[in-house]
């Protein structure tokens, strides 16, 4: 048994991550950890041979790409069917350290809060760390937009660093988001709506060469994501127009 006493599933939703995917799994703290499920999302590089080699746990191939969405629920359907407790999703790029994870999963074991994120923003290490200007003025923006929305106080709704109490998961509908990136801040979004409570650690920010990015033209498409997300919530929290988003399993 782990230190933690509870059966936690680290999952990596991968894609062309050939180049970091060594450093990050070398860097989980195994023995905080039960199994590691790795979901490659097509990836035209070495990333599933690379996962063979590290003797992943669980190694599930998207033949075609599903996007980044379609990969995280593949994700955590296969965590759930094993059994997890605890469920951390990490991105394998290497721009979020797994050194956290034993904090992010006694935060969980806990029981005072269902979710933690792990913050780039918090700490003011974020532009230190080579987060680009015009990102971090976007995330303080659309972060700002959607705690009036939402009515929380979180100090990003963006990160890819996350660890949940495995009932969140199998609760909200995840099957009722997108397949693409907006889907981390469409489940934000429910989660808060359900009234799990969330909390936030300090995550040391890392951009380099081959860290994840998507392009301008993406990010202007997510941040219009965001602010559809964002009226969504507020419309169906004071229910002037009902989504299906929010209705529990």
């Amino acid at each position: 048994m782990n230190q933690s006493q509870k059966k936690v599933i680290v999952v990596l939703p991968a894609y062309n991550a050939s180049s970091t995917l060594r450093k990050t799994v070398e860097e989980i703290p195994i023995d905080w950890v039960s199994e590691i499920i790795l979901v490659d999302d097509g990836s035209t590089d070495d990333t599933v041979e690379i996962a063979n080699m590290l003797k992943i746990s669980h190694i599930i191939q998207h033949l075609n790409n599903k996007g980044y969405g379609g990969n995280q629920k593949s994700c955590y359907k296969k965590a759930i069917e094993l059994g997890a407790d605890i469920i951390i999703m990490l991105h394998p790029d290497y721009q979020y350290t797994p050194k956290l994870l034993p904090a992010m999963i006694q935060i969980i074991n806990s029981n005072l809060y269902q979710v933690v994120l792990g913050s780039r923003i918090l700490g003011n290490g974020a532009l230190k760390g080579g987060m680009p200007v015009y990102k971090y003025i976007s995330n303080r923006a659309l972060t700002f937009i959607q705690n009036l929305a939402t009515g929380a106080k979180l100090s990003e709704y963006h990160t890819g660093y996350r660890a949940f109490e495995v009932s969140v998961l199998k609760q909200v509908n995840l099957d009722e988001n997108s397949d693409d990136f907006i889907f981390d801040n469409q489940m934000l979004s429910q989660i808060i709506m359900a009234g799990y409570k969330i909390s936030e650690v300090t995550c040391p920010t890392r951009y380099f060469k081959d860290a994840s990015s998507i392009s301008a033209l993406r990010s202007i498409k997510y941040g219009l994501g965001v602010l559809l997300v964002s009226a969504q919530h507020l419309l169906h929290k004071t229910r002037l127009i009902k989504h299906r988003r929010y209705e529990q399993k």
